[in-house]
């Protein structure tokens, strides 16, 4: 399968929508659904009465009836719930999940991939962060059930990815080696075998692409070698100008500027031309939005680009409209600003736009209670008695440290879960929402003739192959 030369990124929580995937695959891109967080945009849609049956439609589709009719019977509310009513707990994800869980997880990866593909036959990608790893496994097999096409991975070196596609598509079972902290050599594994839990006969699985998201040539090398005989199609290299997580600057000590933004420098350099000699073909992204980032990318060896700010801002973008109309305002007129922050629990530097009202405000962030009702950024790890159990730096102080966590690491850090959660509508009441972007937002002058205006995830298709339209 020869895959386009343009991948749009997996954004956010929800950013990446089904919607914005399908436009843009029917406009000749690789259109990426983002699988974080899936199971909490099932069951809240759902919980929103489902406003034209999209997802009820994908439910109907899942292989295992009898598992669609029990998400649909605990989540759906017909015509939604009030809308300051907060939304129906979900079971956290732990080492020991219950089985609601993972058949939310199973049907909320299946939904998002199937209203992706529905209707035509272009390739579909879905996005995942390795360090979110408890769910990969049921994640993994729910997008398989709707035929993706192409697995990306970031945050993270997932080299245990291509073993697992492999084993699915084979009808098998697998495990995830799950990392307990301050116990390298500790092997705590998560566990799937698919026919056993269906007991039924499993449908023929196709493989996907793999394409693990990689910040330098050296964790290319290492992922290739890690991958003993297993696929790797090829890799999205992103830069540091890239959204969302990034991977941190290489080297020592580490610098910052007076905002306490990671400074890089000539460590952090990709050698393409070490990349070009692994023989694999590779997508580079950050900063490069635009036909003459294309054809510069190309140059470096590349055979395309992911570009995910572009479809971010597009109208077929899961982020609040109201948000997004300000974000393109606010970019258009030159003054957006973006942050590298370090308020992600995960410990990545993570990209934050600045904007009033949302936790990217000292104030909006200590007003906010903190809690961690969500729990997919939590960090396993064994305590004094040998039990192991989970942290999150953004939880409550206190319990992060009565858990033998160090105040230090909690130090500014956001509730990513709900706060991108709430920027695509999706929130609880007065949950404050978090945005996140790429640094270079130029591409905004292109395609906007005013202040005001809008575009289509298609007219960023062309703008980013063609240059502007009419050109």
């Amino acid at each position: 399968m020869k895959l386009p030369q343009i991948i749009q990124g997996g954004m956010g929580v929800g950013v990446s929508g089904y919607l914005l995937a399908r436009a843009v695959a029917l406009s000749g891109g690789l259109g990426t659904v983002s699988g974080v967080v899936a199971p909490h945009i099932l069951a809240h849609i759902l919980q929103q009465g489902d406003p034209g049956g999209h997802y009820r439609r994908a439910l109907s589709a899942f292989p295992f009836q009898s598992i669609a009719h029990n998400v649909f019977a605990k989540y759906f509310v017909e015509g939604g719930i009030p809308s300051e009513t907060a939304y129906r707990t979900i079971p956290v994800f732990s080492l020991r999940l219950p089985r609601e869980l993972v058949e939310l997880t199973l049907c909320a990866n299946f939904a998002l991939v199937w209203l992706a593909k529905e209707g035509h036959n272009y390739p579909i990608s879905i996005n995942y962060l390795e360090k979110i790893q408890i769910p990969h496994l049921y994640s993994f097999f729910g997008a398989m059930l709707a035929g993706v096409n192409v697995v990306t991975m970031g945050a993270g070196i997932p080299f245990q990815v291509p073993s697992i596609l492999d084993a699915f598509a084979q009808g098998q079972s697998a495990n995830y080696r799950v990392a307990i902290e301050g116990s390298p050599g500790e092997a705590v594994f998560m566990e799937f075998d698919p026919e056993k839990f269906f007991d039924e006969k499993l449908p023929p699985l196709k493989r996907p692409a793999f394409l693990p998201i990689v910040s330098s040539d050296s964790l290319a090398k290492i992922l290739l070698k890690k991958a003993k005989g297993t696929t790797i199609e090829g890799f999205v290299v992103e830069l540091p100008t890239a959204g969302g997580h990034n991977a941190g600057p290489r080297g020592t000590p580490k610098r910052f500027n007076d905002q306490g933004e990671p400074l890089y420098g000539e460590a952090d350099r990709v050698d393409f031309e070490e990349l070009k000699k692994l023989g694999l073909p590779f997508w580079i992204g950050g900063s490069l939005g635009s036909s003459e980032g294309l054809a510069e990318a190309l140059s470096l060896g590349a055979v395309g680009i992911q570009a995910g700010s572009i479809f971010a801002l597009a109208d077929e973008s899961g982020l609040e409209s109201k948000q997004k109309s300000h974000i393109r305002r606010q970019g258009y007129l030159g003054d957006l600003r973006v942050i590298t922050s370090q308020w992600s629990p995960t410990g990545f530097p993570f990209k934050v736009v600045a904007l009033p009202g949302t936790t990217s405000e000292d104030a909006v962030y200590q007003a906010r209670k903190r809690i961690c009702s969500m729990s997919y950024l939590i960090t396993p790890f064994r305590r004094p008695d040998g039990i192991i159990t989970s942290r999150c730096s953004a939880e409550p102080e206190k319990k992060f440290i009565h858990k033998g966590g160090d105040i230090k690491d909690t130090l500014g850090k956001r509730c990513l879960c709900q706060g991108l959660l709430a920027s695509v509508g999706l929130g609880n009441p007065d949950e404050p929402q978090i945005f996140t972007l790429g640094d270079d937002v130029s591409f905004l002058r292109k395609l906007m003739a005013d202040k005001n205006a809008a575009y289509t995830a298609a007219d960023a298709m062309i703008y980013l192959t063609r240059g502007k339209q009419g050109e």
